[in-house]
């Protein structure tokens, strides 16, 4: 864990910190081959590397109805009442984000202008599985797209050694709303989605989370699919100053750090104090979690720095463009107005990270590694395509007849001028 305060440690440490990332190029040969081996092969090989890279032996690649209702029912009541809570909350959420469908202006006499929206056709979401299950990503991936309007929804989701998908995951998936879940995960799932298999739906869009092969996959798709952004390791910076609670501001540490033992976790602080109150409950908080071995890992990741000003740590924090971001100081919202980056921000002493990526109702799909500073992390727009539109007469062409006509000459492109000009011919 690199600690201290930042005028008294070295810059490149610093450096290296911020300027996280940078795996993709050491797996795209790994990555470009299985691509290539699944738009050949198609369901061939995706039995192929399921078996490898999972451990187990399919034959069927959909998940079957029965198979889902069967995983719903058999899912503890009390359960599905809390995924139905968390769905509805993210389904209000995206709601509330929803553009007007469409919309004109009037630019000039005869000149109207507007804006039509429409849902993509297909989405696919990649739900990753291994290390645990994350039915709360069928939730954060499926519900917008299904509140946007897209038709076709499908997911796919790496199954266990015996073939199967976490039942939780399926129930998810029915309270989502997806229209076919499949049982392939990994590289192999995002070529399946990419290309379209005998068994598995082609998509126009994927949207989720996944590691760094994953993420090197939906990159090199795009020219087939659009993706949502890349989104690897799971990380959180925290600003605190000296009314923050080193326990609550160890636990939001600890709990970004058992994602996976590439997840990063910061705290930027004021407070000589609080950061090392947050390092004694760090450690002693390390010891007693359920995954103690990855969060062992992922500290080593980990970050305390002591900032000279609540301004520096802003400062930090901007170049840093975290995927979560925690704000837990005595003016909140002076610093919240100065974030620039950030994929998701939790304000105040009792938000933490897991309350968004649970229950809140915003998206937890996020982007990682500085990503923040180029993209927004899953919105209702994601799913949403913007048509434009304009309503034009006579007297409204006649308006902007010279200035395209003039325009069009001096970019050689004649029939673009005279398809103006023809109109207003006397053999009209």
């Amino acid at each position: 864990m690199l600690y201290g305060k930042l005028s008294e440690l070295p810059e490149k440490e610093i450096r290296v910190l911020i300027e996280r990332g940078g795996e993709l190029a050491s797996v795209s040969d790994t990555v470009s081959s299985i691509l290539a081996d699944v738009r050949i092969e198609g369901d061939m090989a995706l039995r192929k590397y399921t078996q490898r890279f999972d451990g187990a032996k399919i034959d069927a690649i959909e998940v079957s109805r029965e198979e889902i209702e069967k995983a719903y029912n058999a899912t503890d009541k009390e359960l599905i009442k809390h995924l139905e809570i968390a769905a509805n909350n993210i389904r209000k959420f995206h709601e509330a984000q929803m553009p007007e469908k469409m919309w004109f202006m009037q630019l000039a006499p005869g000149i109207e202008l507007g804006q039509k929206i429409t849902a993509l056709a297909s989405v696919g979401a990649y739900v990753p599985g291994g290390r645990a299950s994350y039915p709360s990503t069928a939730l954060m991936t499926v519900v917008p797209a299904k509140v946007a309007g897209v038709r076709n929804v499908i997911m796919c989701t790496p199954p266990g050694p015996d073939g199967k998908v976490n039942s939780l995951t399926l129930a998810a998936a029915k309270v989502a709303g997806a229209d076919h879940v499949y049982r392939v995960g990994g590289v192999q799932a995002i070529a399946a989605m990419a290309f379209g298999t005998a068994s598995v739906m082609k998509v126009d869009k994927i949207v989720g989370p996944g590691n760094v092969y994953v993420t090197a996959a939906k990159m090199q798709i795009r020219d087939v699919a659009e993706i949502d952004f890349p989104a690897g390791p799971s990380e959180v910076l925290i600003i605190a100053d000296e009314s923050a609670h080193p326990s609550m501001v160890a636990a939001d540490m600890i709990a970004q750090a058992e994602h996976d033992p590439h997840a990063v976790s910061v705290l930027v602080t004021t407070s000589e104090k609080l950061a090392s109150g947050v390092k004694e409950e760090v450690l002693k908080q390390a010891q007693s979690t359920a995954r103690g071995e990855i969060v062992s890992s992922s500290l080593k990741n980990a970050a305390i720095l002591i900032a000279g000003s609540i301004e520096q740590c802003i400062d930090i924090s901007n170049s840093f463009a975290p995927e979560h971001l925690e704000i837990m100081t005595k003016n909140d919202d002076m610093v919240l107005e100065r974030i620039e980056h950030a994929g998701s921000i939790f304000v105040g002493n009792y938000a933490p990270v897991p309350v968004g990526d649970y229950a809140s109702g915003t998206n937890h799909v996020l982007p990682t590694a500085g990503y923040a500073r180029m993209y927004s992390g899953l919105n209702i727009m994601h799913f949403l395509k913007v048509s434009s539109i304009q309503r034009i007469s006579k007297e409204g062409l006649a308006t902007v007849r010279d200035t395209v006509i003039s325009l069009a000459e001096k970019e050689g492109l004649q029939a673009h001028a005279d398809a103006v000009r023809i109109r207003f011919s006397s053999s009209e």
